[in-house]
């Protein structure tokens, strides 16, 4: 068996080449963009937040000055002879007797005809019953379409009068919003400039906290341009460990290049000496040439698959990564053994997709000495079976040969690759 790995199919394998030189995007840009948006989310919110209460504000101070208007009103009213409402005392504010002055007041009901200033000259207040006045009632109204008027409006019932009696005052509403428009215009661009501030100190912030990349980029070029051999410059505490992990990688390949040249090395000094004995042995045309050729030619195969055999055992080191498609193995050497025994039939099911964490050549040479043997000395059918069990590959090879019976041995307990 062989560990499988669920999350590779052939077209993932294919590709893998492809997807490591894919760019997703600048890390500079990403960073800032969201920075950028995090900050604008905080600041639209911070911002409304913030006009939302210095409104209040201003429109609260704004109806404490007409509320206390509205109060001396009620304070200076009262009954008359003829059953009529008076003021026995004129507010002082000079706007309400000026007509249209923007400022008035009013006292309606019964069948009076409406008592008010002189600022609001032939107009009157709206004094529908569509709500109870009983406690203030304070509100927007367009009821005069060149100005609009905020109104406060209580009803009393007078000593000496059964009549409700509805006190209004009513200012225009050009003196708040002059001042809400002001406070507006500082607040907006004060949190644009703040905004901006803000993402320009991101940015730099960025470029600053990834600049340590750009010595690992320069240190890397200076490794493939042969100045150095590792990267050696002191680096932040985030970034060290992929910077170790990339030396260790570095002197991992260099030692197996190593090997590699040690063992190149050591084949041709084998190899030389059986080549010159051929040499020589042509050289002189004796009758032993044969004997000799035949000799020699089995040293230099004993010699090459001892130093091939080395090498794959050092680069399955480094093999950590490869990959291989288990039904793709079994039928190319299920097709390799049908040509060695054309009268053995070879079948094979299972998963088609299933992937193994083994070298191919490894793989085939595994399945292959088992089919041989089952083709060599089975009945003349053999069937592969290609399945997942748990996390591992599972390969089932199958015969229709003699089965003999004997006692279990612990060593013939199949045991399983972790």
């Amino acid at each position: 068996m062989a560990d499988a790995d669920p999350d590779l199919t052939d077209a993932d394998t294919a590709k893998s080449p492809a997807l490591s030189s894919r760019i997703t995007g600048s890390l500079v840009r990403r960073m800032i963009a969201i920075a950028a948006l995090w900050i604008s989310v905080l600041l639209i919110g911070g911002g409304f937040a913030l006009d939302r209460v210095l409104t209040g504000a201003i429109t609260r101070n704004f109806d404490s000055g007409l509320e206390y208007v509205l109060i001396a009103m009620i304070r200076s009213a009262e009954i008359g002879p003829d059953g009529e409402v008076r003021m026995i005392e004129p507010l002082g504010d000079q706007r309400f007797l000026e007509p249209y002055s923007g400022l008035y007041w009013q006292i309606s009901g019964g069948r009076q005809e409406p008592y008010s200033s002189r600022s609001l000259w032939e107009r009157r207040l709206d004094t529908s019953d569509r709500h109870d006045d009983r406690q203030l009632h304070t509100y927007d109204s367009n009821q005069f379409p060149e100005e609009e008027l905020r109104v406060l409006e209580r009803d009393v019932v007078l000593p000496g009068s059964n009549t409700k009696w509805r006190f209004q005052i009513a200012q225009s509403r050009e003196s708040l919003d002059t001042q809400i428009r002001a406070v507006r215009q500082t607040l907006i661009p004060s949190l644009a400039l703040l905004g901006l501030g803000l993402i320009i100190l991101a940015a730099l912030q960025t470029f600053y906290g990834l600049w340590p990349l750009r010595h690992i980029r320069r240190a890397i070029a200076a490794m493939r341009g042969g100045q150095n051999r590792r990267i050696v410059e002191p680096l932040p505490l985030e970034v060290q460990p992929m910077v170790d992990e990339l030396n260790a990688l570095l002197a991992h390949n260099e030692k197996q290049a190593e090997e590699a040249r040690l063992h190149a090395g050591n084949l041709a000094h084998a190899l030389k000496t059986p080549l010159t004995v051929l040499v020589n042995s042509a050289t002189s045309q004796t009758s032993e040439l044969a004997d000799t050729v035949r000799r020699e030619a089995a040293t230099m195969q004993r010699q090459v698959e001892h130093h091939l055999a080395r090498a794959r055992a050092v680069g399955r080191r480094g093999a950590a990564q490869a990959r291989a498609n288990v039904r793709d193995s079994v039928d190319s050497v299920s097709r390799a053994v049908a040509q060695l025994y054309p009268d053995v039939r070879l079948d094979a099911a299972g998963d088609k997709a299933l992937i193994a964490r083994v070298e191919r050549q490894d793989l085939d040479e595994l399945i292959g000495n088992l089919l041989e043997n089952a083709a060599k000395y089975g009945g003349g059918s053999v069937f592969v079976t290609v399945q997942r069990e748990g996390n591992m590959a599972e390969i089932i090879i199958e015969d229709d040969g003699r089965h003999f019976a004997r006692r279990p041995r612990p060593c013939d307990r199949p045991r399983r690759s972790p």
